[in-house]
């Protein structure tokens, strides 16, 4: 099983990080280099808990489709979403946010494991890793300059 961590500071609001995260608006816009769409389950707005999404989106050259559920939320702590149906042989997201002298630390725990044995294995160090982390840290930039401009220009967007 490979882990990716990141850790990002935002200078916004715990309440509001929280739900840009789980929006799926946001979330198709960030993910637009991929082309991933909200195709069944909730395909817009907040996602919350026991609902599930999925998401087509191309990946390394090819369409696929990957079923989340989000199994577990405590607002505006965390949230985890687990593949129900994808490529991977499992995937599992966890969301942490922590409120630290006025700012969000958003902490993500991608933990995933490809199919085929040593040959997945061998892929995952290789190439998906470094893919996945990539993919991860557009998002989380996307996240943080819109939590930090509307802070600033005093607006919500989403």
């Amino acid at each position: 099983m490979s882990t990716i961590y990141l850790n990002t500071v935002i200078k916004a609001d715990i309440h509001y990080v929280f739900d840009l995260a789980r929006n799926i608006d946001l979330h198709q816009q960030s993910t637009s280099i991929s082309h991933e769409k909200a195709i069944a389950g909730r395909t817009s707005g907040l996602i919350e808990k026991n609902e599930t999404v999925t998401w087509r989106a191309k990946h390394l050259g090819v369409y696929q489709n990957l079923t989340t559920k989000i199994v577990s939320m405590e607002k505006p702590f965390q949230f985890i979403d687990v593949m129900q149906k994808g490529a991977f042989k499992s995937m599992r997201h966890r969301h942490i946010f922590k409120s630290v002298n006025g700012n969000t630390l958003m902490t993500d725990i991608f933990e995933f494991e490809s199919p085929l044995g040593i040959i997945g294995k061998l892929f995952n160090a290789v190439f998906l890793r470094t893919y996945l982390k990539n993919f991860l840290i557009r998002r989380n930039e996307m996240i943080k300059t819109i939590a930090e401009s509307s802070v600033r220009d005093g607006i919500a967007i989403f």
